[in-house]
Order: C-alpha cells, then structure tokens, then sequence
C-alpha cells in the first residue's frame, strides 16, 4: 500500500510542479511596428540610405557615359587609346562594385545602430513584466520556432504596450 501511494506522489510531483511555471508570449513585430521610435529610426536610415543611392546613380551615369562614349568610337581609335579606355570602364565598374560592397556594409551597421536601442528597449520592458507578473517563461510568437500557443500561456502584449507606453 506505501509503495504504490509513493509511487502516485512520485508521479504526480512533476505535474504539480509544472503547474508553478506561468508562460508568457508576445508578438515582437506587433509591438516594435507601433513604437514611436520606430518611425524616427526609419527617417533617419531612409535619409542615410538616400545618400548612398544618389551616389551610386552619380557612379553608374559615369560609367554609363564612358561606356557608350567607348563604344561610340572604340573602331576609329588607335589600339593603345582603345585599351587604356577599356581600362577606364573596367575600374570604373570595380569601383561600382566596391562602392556597392561598402555601402552595404555601412548600411547594415547604420541599422544597427538606429535599431539596438529601441530592441533594447523592449527587452528592458519584457524583463520588467515578466518580473513583476512573474513569468517562468516568456515566447516571441514572431520567432518562427514557436508552432503553438496555448491555453496555459498567457498573451502579454498589452502588459508590454503598456510598459512602453504604448496604446
């Protein structure tokens, strides 16, 4: 009789103490796509992003320019002009190329940049409700690793919402 009570607590012990872990999700994209900071963030790479694109179309009308201006007279020229002129084009396209290379680079760390801290803060905000609400566990629904959400787990968006100030 001890033996199979004992056996019944052992098995009902892990339900027991699952039952203390509270589970918590979100949706990230939701709420970064209505934070105020977003829209300043997104100004500013738009502007920054502009600068590169009007200089890649300044690069890509002189290349366009010395290529047909090549090609236009590439027949009349001299063979020693007509190589050093090709030249041209090819360093000219390197340089696209490079340029291209950098400021993708430049942009990616821009983003960054403007991006960090507005995650940061809903970091700072998931942290501080889950533990004032007491989360074992909080999910991002936007993580496409989460294939299932629920009864148990409680919806915290509007907690974060309004942690950020956010309505």
């Amino acid at each position: 009789m001890f033996k199979k009570l004992l056996i019944v607590l052992l098995c009902a012990m892990p339900l027991s103490a699952f039952a203390q872990y509270k589970f918590g999700n979100f949706n990230s994209q939701e709420i970064m796509s209505v934070m105020p900071e977003r829209a300043a963030a997104e100004k500013t790479f738009s502007d920054f992003t502009k600068k590169y694109e009007d200089e890649f179309l300044k690069l890509r009308e002189e290349f366009d320019k010395k290529y047909k201006d090549f090609m236009a007279t590439q027949d009349s020229l001299p063979e020693n002009i007509k190589t050093r002129r090709m030249q041209e084009v090819d360093e000219l396209q390197n340089r696209i190329r490079n340029f291209q290379q950098i400021a993708q680079e430049d942009l990616e760390k821009k983003q960054q940049e403007l991006y960090a801290p507005i995650q940061q803060k809903l970091l700072d905000a998931i942290k501080a409700v889950g533990e004032e609400q007491k989360f074992t566990y909080i999910f991002d629904l936007a993580v496409p690793s989460i294939v299932y959400s629920g009864a148990p787990s409680e919806d915290i968006t509007p907690l974060l919402k309004a942690k950020l100030g956010i309505k």
